[in-house]
């Protein structure tokens, strides 16, 4: 299992995690499941790269600013509702999370399978000359991108990006 599907569970179950350090500060309305808890233990170090990762240019508060800003627009200017603009807002900030942390590989391995070109066909780049490419056959990109796109939105919603905020009494 990698760090960012741990990351998915924990979210899933109520656990907010932020890093401090080498540790994992674990946030939680009521005890976490044994089974998540052993995960997060398990992959504690994947989990604090990929969070210090996630965070090393835009902090939470500059990720949330992100999104409820490109929410306001897609609500007030796009006449969308309130979900469907956060829903886009969501996507918008995945894009930008990939953009800010793209990934390299060399060009002679499928990055996806790590086979070489023997295997399904040539390996070829993804990405852009300033960021660089990862080197993928063309039937292993769609794996590859879902998972890239579940690692950003992992790491936004571990930031509180795209989880579901909880209603302030002025709004119950």
């Amino acid at each position: 299992m990698r760090a960012a599907h741990v990351l998915s569970a924990a979210r899933a179950s109520g656990v907010c995690i932020t890093v401090d350090g080498d540790d994992l500060i674990l946030t939680a309305a009521s005890e976490p499941p044994a089974a998540v808890l052993g995960l997060l233990s398990q992959h504690k170090a994947a989990i604090v790269r990929l969070l210090r990762r996630s965070g090393r240019d835009w902090s939470a508060e500059d990720w949330q600013a992100f999104f409820d800003e490109r929410a306001g627009i897609a609500e007030f200017d796009g006449g969308l509702s309130r979900g469907e603009a956060e829903a886009l807002a969501l996507d918008h900030c995945v894009v930008e999370w990939l953009i800010r942390h793209p990934v390299q590989s060399s060009p002679d391995l499928c990055f996806g399978c790590c086979r070489g070109d023997e295997h399904a066909g040539i390996v070829v780049p993804f990405g852009t000359e300033p960021s660089g490419h990862v080197w993928l056959h063309s039937d292993c990109w769609p794996a590859w991108h879902r998972s890239r796109k579940a690692e950003a939105a992992a790491a936004l919603s571990a930031m509180g990006i795209g989880s579901p905020r909880p209603m302030s009494k002025a709004t119950q």
